[in-house]
């Protein structure tokens, strides 16, 4: 088995009884977003086409949701 350090993901199918973490479903995502075909991954990952899209659309949402989020809110700072 090989170790992997902590910025170091697998994401090849996962063994028996082994779940899928963030950092695993955020590589996946990745590929999905850099072109790869869904069909492709979810026969490599042996995982289903709707659960990809689900990670996929998660994803997105909280990609918005931090660009939404104000640095420095001069509200805040008059307070």
């Amino acid at each position: 088995m090989t170790v992997k350090n902590q910025n170091e993901t697998a994401t090849g199918p996962l063994a028996e009884g082994q779940r899928w973490s963030a950092a695993r479903k955020r590589e996946v995502v990745l590929r999905m977003l850099r072109g790869e075909s869904v069909d492709a991954l979810s026969r490599e990952l042996n995982i289903e086409i709707y659960r990809l899209e689900e990670w996929r659309e998660k994803a997105l949402t909280g990609i918005d949701e931090s660009l939404k989020k104000r640095q420095g809110d001069p509200v805040q700072a008059e307070l």
